[in-house]
This record gives C-alpha cells, sequence and structure tokens, in this order.
C-alpha cells in the first residue's frame, strides 16, 4: 500500500453540485488544515446552499467559473498553490445527454482536457482525482456474478458515458505521457440531500409529495446499485489519502434494487397505491439494463459501506419533505423525460464580475419603429396582447429595478434561468415562460471596474459577444423584441465631436472608443447584431439613480474615489429612464436609442450638488486623464450622446441636471441632512 497523502491545498471542481458538495462539506467539517478551493460555473444542477455547511469555515473559498477557461484554471492553480484537484464537473443525466450530446462532450471532455493542461503546465499537482461513472463500463450481463472490475472493458452505450469514456482515456494519457499523478474513480448511482430532482429518486420523492404519479421508462425491470452520498464522500475521503497514483477505483455496492422496486418502496412511504401511482412511460433511446461493480480494490484500502438502504432512503426523504423549496421552480425536471433545456435553472448570487450590463444590440434606424408582432388578418379588429416579461440579469443593478417597476405596474415578469451564451437554456426560458419581451439586464462590466474584463477576455466576451448574439438570435426566431441594455462608452470626444461643443454623438454614428476590452466587445456586438430588426438597444452611461448607497452608482463611485476627473459627459438618470425602456417596450420600440437625459454634467457639477443636497463639509481633489491613466488599467470613455431621438418620442424627459436634481438629490436632502444633525 502507498505511503498516505496529505494534501494542502485542493481545487475541487462541480462543489456546488451533489456529490462534489458532500465531499467538500466533509473535508472542511474534517481537516481545518486544508485548504479548499471551488470552482463551479452554477449551471442549472448547481446551488450554493449545498455549500452552506462549509461558507463560514476560513480554509474554504468559491469561485465562479468554468473549467473551459484555461486563463482562469491556470491563474486559480498558481495564485492558490494547488496540488491536488478532485473533478467532479461535469454534465451527468444521460437523459439530457441524448437531447443535448455537444454539451457533455463540451463539458466532459474539453473541460477535463483543460484542466489536465494546466496541470501539465504548472508542473505542481500532486494528485489528480478524475471522477468517472460505472456506465463507462456498459451494461453489465443480467446473470452475471460477478461485477465489473477495474481493468474491465470500456463499452459505453449512451452520449454522457462515452464522454466520459473519453476523458478517461485523456487523463491516462496525461499520466503516461507527461507522468501526472492521477487516480480515476468509477461510481454507482447516488442518493441523498441536495440531489437536483432530475434523477430517480429526488424526482420519485417530489412527485409523491405532490400525489403525482410516478413515471417509470419501459418496464422497470432496470437494475441499479445505490449508495448514499456520505458513504461516497468517506470513499472519496479514502482515496485521497489512500489512493496509488495511475490506479483506477471502484465506488460500488452489492446491493441491487429494481427501478419498479424504488418507486414501489417511496409508495410504501407515502402511503400510495403503486397500481395506480407509479406510470410506465416510453423508454430512453438505450437504457442499460443492468451495472454491476466488483469493489473490493477500494475496501483493501478500508472503505466499507456503512449506510442500510432504508436508511438512507428515509434520511433522503425527510430531507426532501423538510426543503421542498430547495430548488425553486423544478417542473421541468420532473417531466417523464426532462431535457436539460426544458429545465428551469436556479439563478445564484455570487461575489464575482458584476453582470448589471448587457452587450449593445443594434438594428438599422429606418426600422425603429417596426413592431414584432403579426399584422392582423383583414376585417379583423386588432386585440392588444396581454405583457408578460422575461428579464435577464437578476442580481445585477439594472435587472433587479425592472422587477421592481413590473411590480409597481403590475406587470408579469419573470427572471430568466438559462446561461446566455448556453442557446438551449435560452430556448427552454422562452419555451416556459412564453413572454412577451425579453428585457437583457445581463453581461459582464467587470468588478470593482472595466479593468476587470483586461485580465479576463474570454469570459468577457462569452457574456458580452456570444451571450447576446445568442439571446438575439433565439428570440428573432420566436418573434420576440428584445430590450437590450447596452453601452454609450464605445464613443470619445473627437474632432466633429469637440468637448463642450454640444455636438453630441448619433445612434448612427459608428463607435470610435476601445481603449477598453469592455467598450470594444461592446461595439463589436452592436455592429453585428445590425442584422437583427428585434432588438432595441438603449445605450445606457454612466448609471445614476436615487439609491446613493448602491455601489454600482456613477455618484456613490465618484463620492469616494480618492481624485476625480472634471469632464462633462452624458449620464442616464435611471429613475426615469427605466420606466420609459418599459413604455417603449409597449410601443415596440426597436433599433438603438441613446438612452440618456439630454446634455452634459461634469463630476465636480455632480459633486457640488451632492455637497449642496447631501453633505455641506464634502471635499474632493480633481486629477488630469494624464494621473488617472498612471492609476487605471483601461482608459475611460467620455462623450456627449445626442439624446434628441429619445426626447422626440418623450418629450417630457428631463435634462440631466433637472433630471439629477428631481429624481436623486431632493429625494435624498431632508433624510440626508437629518442624519448629519443626528
Amino acid at each position: 500500500m502507498a505511503t498516505p497523502y496529505t494534501p494542502k491545498n485542493i481545487l475541487i471542481t462541480g462543489a456546488a453540485g451533489f456529490i462534489a458538495s458532500h465531499v467538500c462539506n466533509r473535508l472542511i467539517r474534517s481537516y481545518p488544515d486544508y485548504k479548499i478551493i471551488v470552482l463551479d460555473k452554477l449551471d442549472y444542477c448547481s446551488n450554493l446552499k449545498n455549500l452552506l455547511p462549509s461558507k463560514s469555515s476560513p480554509n474554504f473559498k468559491f469561485i465562479k467559473g468554468d473549467i473551459a477557461s484555461a486563463d482562469l484554471v491556470n491563474f486559480i492553480l498558481l495564485t492558490e498553490s494547488i496540488d491536488t484537484i478532485m473533478h467532479f464537473a461535469a454534465q451527468t443525466h444521460v437523459d439530457n445527454s441524448f437531447g443535448n450530446s455537444f454539451e457533455f462532450t463540451k463539458n466532459n471532455i474539453y473541460g477535463t482536457h483543460v484542466l489536465l493542461e494546466a496541470c501539465k503546465t504548472t508542473g505542481q499537482i500532486k494528485r489528480f482525482i478524475h471522477v468517472s461513472t460505472d456506465e463507462v463500463y456498459g451494461e453489465t450481463e443480467e446473470d452475471a456474478v460477478v461485477g465489473n472490475h477495474e481493468a474491465s472493458q470500456l463499452l459505453p452505450t449512451n452520449p454522457y458515458s462515452a464522454t466520459k469514456a473519453g476523458a478517461e482515456m485523456l487523463v491516462m494519457a496525461y499520466g503516461r505521457s507527461y507522468g501526472l499523478p492521477v487516480i480515476t474513480t468509477r461510481g454507482n448511482n447516488v442518493y441523498g440531500p441536495n440531489q437536483f430532482p432530475e434523477k430517480l429518486i429526488p424526482k420519485f420523492i417530489l412527485l409523491a409529495m405532490k400525489g403525482n404519479p410516478l413515471p417509470i421508462h419501459g418496464d422497470g425491470s432496470n437494475v441499479r446499485s445505490y449508495l448514499y452520498c456520505e458513504d461516497v464522500a468517506e470513499a472519496f475521503e479514502v482515496i485521497l489519502h489512500k489512493g496509488e497514483v495511475g490506479h483506477v477505483y471502484n465506488i460500488g455496492t452489492k446491493k441491487e434494487r429494481r427501478v419498479i422496486d424504488v418507486a414501489q418502496e417511496i409508495c410504501k412511504i407515502f402511503k400510495m397505491n403503486p397500481e395506480t401511482a407509479i406510470k410506465f412511460v416510453e423508454n430512453r433511446p438505450f437504457n442499460d439494463q443492468r451495472y454491476f461493480l466488483d469493489d473490493q480494490k477500494l475496501k483493501n484500502l478500508g472503505w466499507v459501506e456503512k449506510t442500510p438502504w432504508e436508511e438512507g432512503l428515509r434520511k433522503t426523504m425527510e430531507w426532501y419533505v423538510a426543503n421542498p423549496d430547495w430548488w425553486g421552480d423544478v417542473s421541468g425536471a420532473l417531466l417523464p423525460h426532462p431535457k436539460m433545456l426544458m429545465v428551469p435553472g436556479i439563478e445564484r448570487k455570487f461575489d464575482g464580475p458584476d453582470t448589471n450590463n448587457a452587450s449593445a444590440y443594434s438594428a438599422d434606424n429606418q426600422y425603429q419603429s417596426r413592431m414584432v408582432v403579426p399584422n392582423p388578418k383583414p376585417g379583423c379588429t386588432p386585440q392588444k396582447p396581454s405583457l408578460k416579461f422575461l428579464i435577464y440579469g437578476r442580481t445585477g443593478w439594472i435587472g433587479g429595478l425592472l422587477g421592481k417597476i413590473c411590480e409597481k405596474q403590475g406587470i408579469p415578469y419573470e427572471y430568466g434561468k438559462g446561461r446566455l451564451e448556453n442557446r438551449s437554456s435560452i430556448v427552454a426560458d422562452i419555451q416556459t415562460i412564453k413572454p412577451t419581451h425579453v428585457f437583457n439586464a445581463a453581461g459582464v462590466t467587470g468588478r470593482p471596474n472595466v479593468d476587470w474584463c483586461e485580465s479576463h477576455k474570454p469570459e468577457t466576451i462569452r457574456t458580452n459577444v456570444a451571450g447576446t448574439l445568442t439571446l438575439a438570435d433565439v428570440c428573432r426566431e420566436n418573434g420576440i423584441l428584445v430590450m437590450n441594455y447596452a453601452t454609450g462608452c464605445i464613443f470619445e470626444y473627437d474632432e466633429k465631436h469637440p468637448l463642450g461643443s454640444g455636438i453630441g454623438f448619433k445612434e448612427e454614428d459608428k463607435p470610435n472608443f476601445i481603449g477598453s476590452f469592455y467598450s470594444k466587445t461592446k461595439a463589436m456586438v452592436e455592429e453585428l447584431l445590425k442584422e437583427y430588426d428585434n432588438v432595441c438597444t438603449l445605450r445606457v452611461r454612466m448609471p445614476i439613480s436615487s439609491d446613493l448607497n448602491n455601489p454600482r452608482n456613477f455618484i456613490t463611485k465618484i463620492s469616494k474615489y480618492n481624485k476625480v476627473v472634471n469632464i462633462p459627459n452624458s449620464m442616464t438618470i435611471l429613475d426615469e429612464l427605466l420606466p420609459i425602456s418599459v413604455e417603449m417596450a409597449k410601443r415596440n420600440l426597436r433599433g438603438i436609442w441613446n438612452f440618456t437625459n439630454p446634455g452634459v454634467v461634469s463630476h465636480n457639477e455632480i459633486l457640488e450638488m451632492y455637497k449642496d443636497y447631501i453633505n455641506p463639509d464634502f471635499k474632493w481633489v480633481n486629477f488630469t486623464l494624464e494621473e488617472q491613466a498612471k492609476v487605471i488599467v483601461a482608459p475611460r470613455s467620455n462623450n456627449e450622446m445626442d439624446a434628441s431621438k429619445l426626447k422626440n418620442e418623450f418629450p417630457e424627459l428631463l435634462s440631466i441636471k433637472e433630471s439629477l436634481i428631481k429624481y436623486v438629490f431632493e429625494p435624498n436632502k431632508k433624510t440626508s441632512f437629518e442624519g448629519t444633525a443626528n
């Protein structure tokens, strides 16, 4: 037996998911000297709540990101001094793989390849534990009394298991070619608390809780082996410390059950009549009859299964009864044949780059007022369709404010669950929610500012370019208008639009500022989207609201800077303009719109108002653009936008200085002075 291994800094991929979260929580709980870094992109079957037991631990750190991002993975390995990787991140549901196999290839093979290459490049990894599945062995003979052992041939039968087998081949190759210290695990089915209910046991439990039928693929004779999650977490703990480099370990159990037996036992627990509660549905394109493992090699390391089936099932049932809303709306997952992109994902907050702005969409101005609704048939009186908004960017500033506006106006709305760059998840949102309009307030601006984008270019492109293109294209196919919150930070004062001239950039002007990578992606996607006639692009600039505590508020930002430049700029007062954007949706306006209040205001003018209305003792110091350039990574855009088009459509629109006083400073004046007096 090999000398026990003691890690220092462990990277666990996919640990907001089911199995990996139990492993992570166990290691955090048992080994306070181990530093645990979690990397998870928070896909539909992930949930940060799964990691709540570890959240407050000093040796725990969460990073939201994709294993397919080579720059991010290399950065984490180096900056966190990672010596051990436990690679769980993967697409795992067989049903989904029949409908979206490319996503499985991308995540399971390419993602694994990125990790392996990063390990080779950094040269610091002492253990790489790759988590695979028993399904790579393919179907086990029904009368077999000895299970598949670690040297058995791999014969995958579905796209999911094929991608896992492919990933294994890469792991093995990197171990042999480059000497990477790899270990592979292949496990039976796992069940227990926190599992996303696309899987059999939690799906049956949630359906039984609602009194709904339990759907069984085929005749239910398929045999599976089930291990309780805590036993599996202990198995990974043993493999981490005692597993031998270059070896494969089966994590299995000899206790097998038919799917029909599982359904009947759950019916018994919930006092349901299995004769009426069980519903047989169409089988998968191919459904392996049996998986059976020989787990003696792992037992030789000292691991044994501890949780009896009856106890594990009872614990699982009790957890779901106590936490029915853990996953939010999972109606799509409870279908007999769920598809990944029919399953609403859970949008989750995280401490990462801000996503309150979306990429710029555009269309030819001559089409600005065309409607994205069919023309009524001759002789028919057109009826005004009822509104329902789908909003992307729930955790962002603008997205959150849009929800409040909808509530105030009584407009039905839902926040999107899909990721913009994932086409099928957008399709699922459209099919599930059936919106009349889509509001896109999601995108990457960077936190604390756009400098973040300079060192995260692939992530910025993925959301600001690929994501917005995908959303526009899906909505166009479905005849839906997209209200897209873009940016005006794609222009810079020039000879034709000199500072102080009052000559602003118009909607048809070509962007002339690419000083920051953020602005470059915005200009890029605006140009590409000129071919789409279903988008209303709203160029927001330096957004301001009456919430002076919001860190994204331009006033909040400059009031906290040590020094500020003093340059007149066009700006957007959200309190006035966001309701106008809702009205624009009702009018089905489209094309490009400079979404700012008319006129310009300088930094000093704003801070003078701040001093007059909010804090009479406030002081600030100016510095030049040249001095500013020394303390920022990317240059900033300064410009005046011509808002006459918006003003013509909405004559009541206030100038920037009038709007600042009415919507921002007057509402805060009384409260602020009282706070000072106290």
